[in-house]
């Protein structure tokens, strides 16, 4: 991989991740609702389920998922129904204020944010196109494919993780703005409005084809 093309990618990365999306709406809300700290769990847990895509597609699961309707219809309304649920769960809430928990969190409650990150991460449609579609073409076969799904791998969950947890560290530092009386719902009906509009937009994403 020459340098010029690594470059490349990091300028396509630093878009991709620095634009904000379903996995960074979830790390802002969790910030707000639960503190910086507990957030970090909901972060590791995108960026698994990123590292996991990046994994699918350095096998040639990306090239399945593409070839075959039936199973990327699956994965893909699945991803739909998840960001679906999130987002009509924020749009119902009935809280009105936050409360930041000052102590640590419990073990479950860890487990949970990172079962929940994991999940958006996989439901995300940028991750989903980029692998599938787009982080093949900066591979060059003809080199060790391990070194550099070594170094665009570690490329990309360097960029995601900053970015997740500094949109995070942003909305920390807005919590006690956010703690008045009744912007926690505003928060809530944005946030849910932002998570179905994620929904639509994977609904959208079209199996690739080779007519196009």
């Amino acid at each position: 991989m020459s340098l010029e093309t690594w470059l490349l990618y990091v300028v396509a990365v630093f878009v991709l991740t620095v634009t904000p999306g379903p996995s960074v709406l979830m790390c802002v809300t969790n910030a707000v609702n639960h503190g910086l700290q507990r957030t970090f769990f909901s972060a590791i847990g995108s960026v698994t389920a990123v590292v996991g895509i990046m994994a699918c597609s350095a096998v040639g699961v990306g090239a399945v998922l593409a070839a075959s309707e039936t199973l990327f219809h699956a994965v893909k309304w699945f991803g739909v129904g998840y960001l679906l649920y999130i987002g009509i769960a924020t749009l119902r809430s009935t809280t009105t204020s936050f409360d930041i928990p000052s102590g640590t969190a419990s073990r479950s409650s860890r487990k949970a944010l990172y079962a929940k990150g994991f999940l958006v991460g996989a439901s995300n449609p940028k991750a989903l196109l980029f692998f599938t579609a787009f982080f093949p073409q900066f591979i060059n076969p003809a080199a060790p494919q391990l070194y550099q799904f070594a170094i665009l791998g570690g490329t990309f969950v360097f960029f995601e993780l900053f970015w997740l947890m500094s949109y995070a560290a942003f909305a920390s530092r807005l919590s006690p703005w956010l703690r008045v009386k009744g912007r926690a719902k505003a928060f809530n009906q944005l946030s849910g409005v932002t998570f179905i509009g994620a929904g639509a937009l994977l609904a959208t994403v079209k199996r690739a084809t080779k007519d196009g």
